[in-house]
């Protein structure tokens, strides 16, 4: 989970064209500001794993203006017995005028490992360590890489045509909740579960519900063979009479769905007493409706699919 402190971390980031504006709403809702392209600083540990996005993160340990002051430091490191490996961070902010080349990079990491007392083994280590530069500044520190076991969950064995991409409903997990500790979680038209099975990979207290027994009976079918326990009621989000600290919502399409104008501000204005934060995911936008239900927008994005798009609301 998220955590802040006087520790710097170096975070990289990719994403594909389509998705700039989903993955800039994530790293905003998981770092509390805009954040610049590909690679960054932050006082906030974040597990990348969560992240459809982030690639990796180095915990800083060691910072200086010069590789050589890097080098002095890492003699320092103690290995406590354990194997490691040393890894140079390919992206980084240098002009195309500075690029390190391949070359120079494992040069850089060899200079490192014979600087570090212990058994380098570069294909099982125990420890990894990661040497990056950005901002003018080289930061040497523990190497953690995006284990992206989240790909799995792309796989159900109950899919739904119009439901949620995996990668759409991580990010929206991760706008709504970017700290975990002790938050209480709904998704009341939960579909097939897909927004459900990775808030429980990450460990997050959720339950769901839905309308429609089938549609609910698969969600139940795909959280369990993923090997996650939680509850699934059948039922209108009417009837809810919990309260949670946050919801998201992927509006009934009039495009696929039988459902009005009325219908579709009545899930708005229940979230609204049942929930203090929500994520809600729509085929449009939805200002004026989500204003009139109690809500103030936050934060907003568009997640796109060729033609297809997607506009996801933070609301409080």
């Amino acid at each position: 989970m998220p955590q802040s402190g006087n520790r710097s971390y170096i975070y990289t980031y990719a994403h594909s064209e389509d998705e700039t504006s989903l993955c800039g709403m994530e790293l905003r809702c998981l770092f509390g500001r805009e954040i610049p392209p590909a690679i960054f600083s932050s006082g906030t540990r974040v597990d990348v794993s969560r992240s459809p996005f982030i690639k990796e993160r180095i915990d800083v340990m060691y910072e200086g203006d010069t590789l050589p002051e890097i080098y002095r430091q890492t003699e320092q490191v103690e290995l406590e017995g354990k194997t490691f490996k040393v890894i140079f961070v390919k992206t980084n902010d240098l002009t195309p005028e500075h690029k390190i080349e391949y070359d120079e990079r494992r040069v850089i990491e060899r200079e490192i490992g014979m600087r570090i007392e212990g058994e380098a083994d570069v294909n099982h280590p125990e420890l990894v360590y990661g040497i990056v530069t950005v901002g003018g500044r080289w930061y040497f520190g523990a190497y953690h890489k995006n284990k992206a076991t989240w790909f799995r969950q792309m796989k159900k064995p109950r899919s739904y045509s119009i439901a949620l991409s995996t990668r759409v409903a991580r990010a929206a997990v991760n706008m709504a909740v970017p700290r975990i500790a002790g938050v209480k979680m709904i998704d009341p038209c939960c579909g097939i579960g897909t927004v459900m099975v990775e808030a429980l990979s990450m460990g997050i207290d959720i339950v769901g519900r839905d309308i429609n027994p089938l549609i609910a009976a698969g969600a139940r079918t795909n959280i369990a063979h993923f090997g996650f326990e939680s509850e699934v009621t059948l039922g209108d989000i009417a009837d809810i009479t919990e309260h949670y600290d946050v919801a998201i919502v992927d509006m009934p399409y009039n495009l696929y769905s039988r459902i009005t104008p009325e219908e579709q501000f009545a899930i708005l204005t229940h979230t609204r007493r049942i929930a203090d934060r929500v994520v809600i995911v729509a085929i449009e936008a939805m200002d004026e409706m989500i204003h009139s239900a109690g809500f103030t927008i936050i934060d907003r994005c568009i997640a796109k699919k060729g033609a297809f798009s997607r506009h996801l609301m933070l609301c409080e």
